[in-house]
């Protein structure tokens, strides 16, 4: 079998890149060793860097059990140091260095060798890596843009092509054959000469080729034939496409027409297949005008980079126009109209390169990416085909390319679709550039402004830096996206995902809370001021008290980890909700428990002897999982979502239920463990046993629903505690949708209702001496902190950057004025008088 020799600058990527690598096979894994880092420093942290001698060493212990060893590395000092190894080797075992993508490249070679590839095989079968990425990404591109098979892989053993079989088999998972299913294909058919060919007339590939069984774009509906001489190996096959490589299945043909599983002759040849053909993508429509916002509304959208900032509103300059789709150019004139494609494109990924060159951090690597992006060749390829066979003008045929690689991004969803920006910014460079207009970006001012667009590309955001702009907003992006992470690096509070706001006027003054999400379109400057002072940090001594010395916890709200990590520095107590879905997110399959075990473990760490309160999987309403959710619910925010999914998958609660109890127990933490979206009793007690029978002591769940807060008292019956989600339990109080911001003013914790719901849990909690916490958004207001207090809520859980605020305002009151200000608000008719009342009762 094949070694192999992953080297990479980070220790932590290359692990990763191995775990993922070694899922791809089941048995007969080939030997694998990560080269990784350059060691740690004093206090224990890796350090990035690559040691040649690691390296030599690494092959060397291959040499002793492999027939040949390929190494792969990631870039910079990996390859000089792949190089410097070969000299420091002591044994003289075939090596070679592939110049492949490292995380795809090194999932390739795990399939190949596992299947008993040779070292030339193997070695190509990483080169070819990104093939099936870019087939996946660019639908339309030729066949002739995917390096060719072998020879030795297209020919059938000599004297078996007349016994060949043929069966076809249909995809019926939701996501197609991509690397899980592919790596199963091969793996299945190891040492057998099995080849796949979509129907009617895609590209066809071998079964050992992971690469090629993704160039082959299989998408869930698509027929596809399977051939071999082997009649045993196409039913387990046919088997595996049968239950959907174990992801589920779905019958629903997607866009390749009916499918058929009807038996073919068992002596039916395969055809040849006929090329793919680059199909001009249709135009995306125009979009309306958006609707102007008045002043005084609230919008609200993702908080993804903290921090509260007030400016006038600059948008983006016009974007390019659409290139007429009519114009045809003559057949003698489509050769000087497809070199300007060439040419546009490397100036624009010269340009962008220079940009890079000028920034650092994570802005030096996206506007790197976004150069390739512009150079890529199979981007130039195709459009210049659309020149040259379909006398597209050049400016069009990018447009029309860039169209079709946006429409494959948004289909795959998750962290993928978030790269449609990047996309849309380099075809917006390269038609300006082919057409002679302005580049497009952001516009040089001399005072201080707040950048509203609908998206934000890489160039647009790294050329914020040491800009006068203070703050972002987009109606599209998510966390992920690079406005997102841009805007955190250069430390400028940004919202995205807010709907409305390029119906923003320029020049109107907006208020951007990075922490609550929200922008504040013409606030009072009274308003803007509060907002300012409140986004200062307070420091946190690490106790939460009230004036007279009682005891109020202040904990902290985190999502993974890192953020866990960044409490225990800010001084949180304890942590009063692990959001558990980052686990989950961007996968197609539920995490293993092994796999569990190891997250939860790194959040628990950070809290030795410390409370740390886990929240069950939240999937479903914003959130939604191909795992977890129905694709077709009318209403998710009130369909199977939080607890409920137990009842669609009980299997998904259970493992993380034993995932949780394993990480308890390997770790000091005092763990407890809540479920979300509880509405009745009996649900609450199911949970309760379901937990304890795993072992888990201390039970709780959310408060979210009117209907639960209700049930308060005979909830305490059957748990140890509960915590309150008044971003949901808002939403379900007053029937508005928490992410539609012209109902923002509706959902407010100040609403009287939801404060006497507040009132009857606390009330409830006091009654049966347990519990009672706020985890929503509320906990970090420290103007509600001390109404909370009255209301009987015996613990707060907030973004760690409001903890100090939170308990410098609680230590200026007594347990008699917060009992006081809860009364006088909870007693108000709206919620402007509820914070009126509260300030009224606090000062007398």
């Amino acid at each position: 079998m094949i070694g192999i020799v992953a080297v990479s600058h980070s220790a932590r990527l290359g692990e990763a890149a191995l775990e993922l690598a070694l899922q791809m096979v089941h048995v007969d894994a080939p030997p694998v060793r990560v080269a990784a880092g350059a060691g740690s420093d004093g206090d224990g942290k890796p350090i990035l860097g690559t040691d040649a001698m690691a390296v030599a060493a690494a092959i060397d212990d291959l040499a002793a059990e492999c027939d040949g060893v390929l190494v792969l590395m990631d870039l910079g000092s990996a390859v000089m140091s792949a190089e410097l190894a070969l000299e420091f080797r002591t044994s003289d075992v075939p090596v070679r260095l592939a110049p492949a993508p490292f995380v795809e490249g090194l999932l390739a070679a795990v399939v190949a060798a596992a299947a008993g590839g040779a070292l030339d095989a193997v070695a190509e079968e990483a080169a070819v890596a990104l093939a099936g990425k870019t087939a996946q990404l660019q639908p339309t591109a030729p066949v002739e843009a995917v390096p060719e098979e072998r020879d030795q892989d297209k020919a059938a053993p000599p004297g078996r092509e007349s016994a060949r079989i043929t069966r076809r088999v249909r995809v019926r998972n939701p996501l197609g054959i991509h690397a899980r299913p592919a790596a199963l294909i091969a793996e299945t058919s190891a040492g057998a000469d099995v080849r796949l060919r979509r129907l009617p007339d895609g590209p066809d590939a071998s079964a050992g080729s992971l690469s090629r069984l993704l160039v082959l774009g299989a998408r869930r509906g698509d027929e596809i034939e399977l051939s071999a001489a082997d009649d045993h190996v196409l039913d387990a096959l046919a088997a595996l496409f049968e239950n959907g490589f174990g992801e589920g299945v779905d019958d629903a043909p997607a866009g390749a027409g009916p499918a058929s599983d009807e038996p073919v002759s068992a002596t039916e040849r395969s055809a040849p297949a006929a090329p793919a053909s680059a199909a001009p993508a249709p135009a995306a429509p125009a979009a309306l005008a958006p609707a102007p916002v008045p002043p005084g509304t609230t919008l609200r959208g993702r908080g993804v980079s903290a921090g509260v900032a007030a400016a006038p509103v600059v948008t983006l300059a016009p974007p390019v126009p659409e290139p007429d789709a009519a114009a045809v150019i003559a057949v003698g004139g489509r050769e000087t109209e497809a070199s300007s494609i060439d040419r546009a494109c490397l100036a624009v990924a010269a340009d962008l390169r220079s940009r890079a060159a000028a920034a650092s951090g994570d802005a030096h690597d996206i506007l790197e990416a976004s150069a390739l992006l512009a150079s890529d060749p199979d981007l130039i390829a195709d459009a210049t085909a659309l020149v040259r066979d379909a006398g597209r003008s050049a400016a069009r045929a990018i447009w029309e390319v860039a169209a079709a690689q946006q429409k494959a991004l948004e289909a795959l969803g998750g962290r993928t679709a978030e790269r449609v920006a990047d996309v849309r910014d380099v075809r917006d460079r390269i038609v300006a550039e082919i057409l002679g207009l302005a580049s497009p970006g952001v516009p040089q001012r001399d005072e201080p402004f707040v950048l509203v667009a609908r998206d934000l590309s890489p160039a647009d955001t790294a050329a914020l830096h040491g800009g006068r702009c203070v703050a972002l907003v987009t109606e599209q992006g998510g966390p992920t996206s690079h406005t997102a992470i841009i805007a955190r690096s250069l430390g400028l509070p940004a919202v995205v995902g807010v709907i409305g706001a390029t119906g923003l006027s320029p020049d109107t003054t907006v208020l951007v809370d990075g922490d609550r999400g929200t922008v504040e379109v013409d606030p009072e400057p009274a308003r803007i001021d509060a907002a300012t002072r409140a986004a200062v940090v307070t420091p946190f001594n690490g106790t939460g008290r009230l004036a007279d010395g009682s005891r109020l916890p202040l904990l902290a709200n985190v999502g993974g980890a890192a953020d866990a990590e960044t409490a225990a520095a800010a001084g949180a107590e304890g942590i009063g909700l692990f959001r558990t879905e980052f686990c989950f997110l961007d996968r197609t399959d539920a995490p293993t428990v092994a796999e569990q075990v190891a997250a939860y473990r790194g959040v628990l760490s950070a809290f030795p002897g410390r409370k740390v309160v886990v929240r069950t999987l939240d999937a479903g309403s914003d959130k939604p999982l191909p795992f977890a959710n129905a694709d077709d619910e009318q209403n998710p925010a009130l369909g199977v979502r939080g607890l409920r999914i137990a009842r669609r998958s009980p299997q998904l609660l259970d493992d993380q239920l034993r995932a949780l109890a394993e990480a308890a127990s390997a770790e000091s933490a005092l763990v407890e463990v809540m479920a979300p979206m509880v509405a009745s009793a009996d649900e609450a007690r199911d949970f309760a046993a379901r937990a304890r029978g795993f072992g888990l002591e201390r039970v709780g769940v959310m408060i979210e629903t009117p209907s639960a807060a209700l049930l308060a008292a005979e909830m305490f019956e059957v748990v140890d505690f509960v915590s309150l989600g008044t971003n949901d339990l808002a939403q379900y109080t007053l029937a508005a949708d928490r992410l539609l911001g012209e109902l923002g003013d509706l959902n407010d914790p100040w609403q009287p209702a939801v404060l006497r719901l507040i009132g009857m849990v606390g009330s409830a909690g006091r009654a049966a001496n347990r519990a009672v916490g706020v985890c929503g958004e509320a906990g970090g207001d420290p103007t509600l902190a001390p109404v909370l207090m009255g209301l009987g809520v015996t613990s707060l859980s907030m973004t760690p950057r409001s903890l100090g605020r939170v308990a410098a305002a609680l230590a200026a009151v007594t347990p008699e004025q917060c009992r006081r200000v809860a009364g006088a608000a909870s007693a108000a008719a709206t919620a402007a008088e509820a914070r009126s009342a509260a300030a009224a009762a606090l000062e007398r």
